[in-house]
């Protein structure tokens, strides 16, 4: 793990007691109903696909309802039943196997009084092939809580449903598009592919273009150490005095980190909601988790998202198996200058190299 290690489940917002709205709502073995809105009707390319959920309990009675059949921490579970242009769409989020239910487990709601959540469905649904979508709240009738519950809960059992939504969202992918065999949405990148894991039609978005900029910097780095003219300013800042061996492995590491980018399986998870930038583990590649810093990067210069896909992607063992001996550019110029041993499995040493900024000629 490094610096870079960052995750992101962005998916709710506040949480709002409210008394009962207005307009249809679908009713829960009469005491709860669910009312769905979709907040935007039509959807653009990147944009994300957020929905609001109101519980309201229209009985006489305080109700109990299950905090996990409820969105209010989370949607740990397919709470939705998502179709486009009338098929099924494949849920993408987590399953968890649970004890039985405590009495903390259960959420009240008063008489007339409502809980609402708003959700963003493209980080847990495949909602990236344009299309006619409809959307439906439908958690399942639950079994009767054990004792341990509580006796004096008026736990609500049914079915929780609402009436269906449609949104239309204009996909990065088009119409008809099939949808890919691997457990997250994906597309061709250069002859690998791409997987998205816990991220928004809007994360996969600047993901994507993270990853040509990542993809680019792979490709200038191979070229200018395999062009005849290496041992200028850009490697020696970075990796140190010249030596052939040491070159050798500078080629061979950065030939790894270009093809990984262009053949390999690249997978991107959003779930962390560190403040670091992005991290990986070293034996499971290609699969690297950017978190919180890495959304407020550029795309290139220094520190930037693409130079951090390249910090990461030098991690794997599979590709340059490197360390971080140092973070920053001032450690690792010094590094360079005292240990260039150490420079060439230094992670951050490869992501200077790449970004080249400012750029460095090569004599």
């Amino acid at each position: 793990m490094s610096r870079y290690s960052h995750a992101c489940f962005a998916l709710l917002f506040p949480l709002v007691f409210t008394s009962a709205p207005a307009g249809a709502a679908q009713p829960a073995q009469a005491g709860v109903a669910v009312r769905l809105e979709a907040l935007r009707p039509s959807v653009g390319r990147g944009d994300d696909v957020p929905v609001r959920v109101t519980l309201t309990n229209i009985s006489g009675e305080a109700q109990h309802v299950l905090r996990w059949r409820t969105p209010l921490e989370g949607v740990q579970s397919s709470l939705f039943e998502v179709r486009r242009d009338g098929q099924p769409v494949r849920y993408l989020g987590v399953e968890i196997k649970r004890p039985a239910p405590e009495a903390a487990d259960f959420v009240l709601i008063e008489p007339g009084a409502s809980v609402t959540q708003t959700v963003e469905l493209s980080a847990l649904y495949e909602m990236h092939i344009t299309g006619a979508y409809t959307v439906r709240y439908n958690s399942p009738a639950a079994p009767l809580p054990g004792l341990g519950a509580g006796a004096a809960l008026h736990a609500v059992t049914g079915e929780l449903a609402s009436s269906p939504v449609s949104i239309w969202i204009e996909g990065r992918l088009p119409r008809g598009a099939k949808s890919s065999p691997v457990p997250a949405p994906a597309q061709e990148a250069a002859g690998g592919s791409l997987a998205f894991s816990q991220c928004s039609n809007a994360q996969q978005e600047q993901l994507a273009a993270a990853v040509d900029a990542g993809r680019a910097m792979a490709v200038d780095s191979h070229v200018y150490l395999t062009s005849g003219q290496a041992y200028g300013p850009r490697y020696t800042t970075w990796f140190g005095v010249p030596d052939a061996q040491r070159g050798a492995r500078a080629i061979a590491h950065f030939a790894a980190i270009r093809d990984a980018f262009e053949n390999k399986p690249l997978a991107l998870d959003c779930g962390c909601d560190e403040a670091y930038f992005a991290y990986v583990y070293p034996a499971q590649p290609y699969k690297i988790y950017v978190c919180k810093a890495f959304w407020s990067a550029a795309n290139t210069g220094t520190d930037s998202r693409g130079g951090t896909l390249v910090h990461e992607m030098s991690h794997f063992d599979a590709v340059a198996g490197t360390d971080d001996h140092v973070y920053g550019q001032a450690g690792a110029m010094e590094l360079a200058r005292s240990a260039p041993e150490r420079a060439l499995n230094n992670a951050d040493s490869h992501e200077y190299f790449g970004e080249n900024t400012p750029a460095q000629r090569k004599r």
